[in-house]
């Protein structure tokens, strides 16, 4: 019986995706639910699994094709004639003076035949002087190292990632599109520091997972967006869409570029909930284990390129968001204080918006709520 192997079912926003290796060949034996290939979406990658044990007989589509849901990749063939395997030859059958025994010539099926490119009908024999006895090979002479030619210089060029297409072509759309403003304020990082110090042991052991600074963050965005619900909003022709739930996209590094897995409902997870998934996100964003529907929907995004050494920057819009807040370094600097000069350690952060929809007063003000949380994070905790 023959069982095609098809590309999986994608979510309503991906409607293609490329192939981007084989790991069997044609002609090998692969095992129910074993992997067969690798598919890139302009979200995560798919590992593609073999529907049923047998032979891999045909592979329709090559490595690096575009392949739509549904299309037929490769076929399986389930019935396969048996192959004879001689029986084992007992040592007490033997006799001491008949010499060495001469393994019985394997007999291959038809399709290793055509693997190894033999006629059908013929068989396969070992010279049994020449396997035992390998041939002397002389010493081969080492090539000269070639001479390299200081003028030389050499360029490479290498497609893009479907993942870095889709990357490029999001953010070209939102520079298109959304009229970006950026406003920027500062936070002093002590309140927030001095907590988690005192707590940290404890948040550990019970939680099993560090307290970070990104559930501070996550939790005083999501009290500010509830203050300021449109910069949750987002523009779908001449209407404004009101998200009445937080989605907050979290921006992860990964070796075929930047993912943004989704913290759904965000505003009702604990710190702990928020500490665990944003871990387990980097994690399985490195092996590329995010599933499609961790990366769906988002109504505000965070990207954190403090953790990079970024001192300020101005972050670009994850359509169709009208916000996304940008984390920096958080570095010591001297500040006015209650007019003394102090050194307090600082963060500059961002918050980059669609002004079509968000006005500059809604913009800064958002950003202050932010600000003023994180300075006093028994707000958080009291939802002040």
């Amino acid at each position: 019986m023959l069982i095609e192997v098809k590309t999986p079912e994608l979510s309503e926003s991906v409607q293609s995706g490329s192939l981007l290796e084989w790991r069997k060949q044609a002609g090998e034996y692969v095992s129910r639910d074993e992997v067969l290939a690798d598919m890139e979406t302009d979200k995560v990658i798919l590992e593609i699994a073999a529907p049923a044990t047998g032979r891999l007989n045909e592979i329709r589509v090559e490595a690096g094709a575009e392949v739509k849901a549904g299309d037929v990749l490769a076929v399986i063939e389930t019935e396969l004639d048996e192959t004879i395997v001689p029986a084992p030859v007992s040592p007490q059958s033997v006799s001491p003076d008949a010499g060495p025994a001469v393994a019985p010539t394997p007999i291959l099926p038809p399709s290793r035949r055509r693997a190894a490119g033999l006629a059908p009908g013929a068989e396969v024999q070992a010279d049994p002087i020449l396997s035992s006895q390998p041939q002397p090979q002389p010493p081969a002479t080492p090539a000269p190292p070639p001479r390299m030619n200081p003028l030389d210089r050499e360029e490479r060029r290498v497609p893009m990632t479907r993942l870095r297409q889709r990357i490029a072509e999001r953010l070209k759309e939102a520079q298109n599109t959304a009229a970006m403003l950026t406003t920027f304020n500062e936070i002093d990082m002590q309140p927030v520091m001095d907590l988690r110090k005192r707590y940290q042991e404890r948040f550990q052991n019970e939680h099993g997972v560090k307290l970070g600074f990104m559930s501070f963050f996550t939790k005083a965005v999501c009290q500010a967006l509830k203050a300021y619900p449109l910069v949750n909003a987002s523009i779908d022709g001449r209407d404004i869409v009101h998200h009445d739930y937080y989605d907050i996209g979290v921006a992860v590094s990964s070796e075929r570029g930047l993912v943004v897995p989704i913290l759904h409902n965000a505003d009702r997870l604990s710190f702990a909930e928020i500490e665990k998934r944003i871990a387990d996100f980097g994690r399985r964003a490195s092996s590329l284990e995010l599933t499609l529907e961790e990366m769906e929907g988002g109504t505000f995004t965070i990207s954190n390129g403090g953790v990079f050494g970024s001192l300020l920057s101005t972050p670009i819009l994850n359509p169709p968001q009208s916000g996304v807040l940008g984390l920096h370094r958080i570095q010591e600097r001297p500040i006015a204080l209650n007019g003394q000069v102090v050194i307090r350690p600082m963060m500059y952060v961002a918050l980059s918006y669609d002004h079509r929809l968000i006005d500059g007063r809604e913009a800064v003000s958002f950003l202050r709520a932010v600000k003023d949380a994180l300075e006093d994070p028994a707000r958080l905790l009291l939802e002040l």
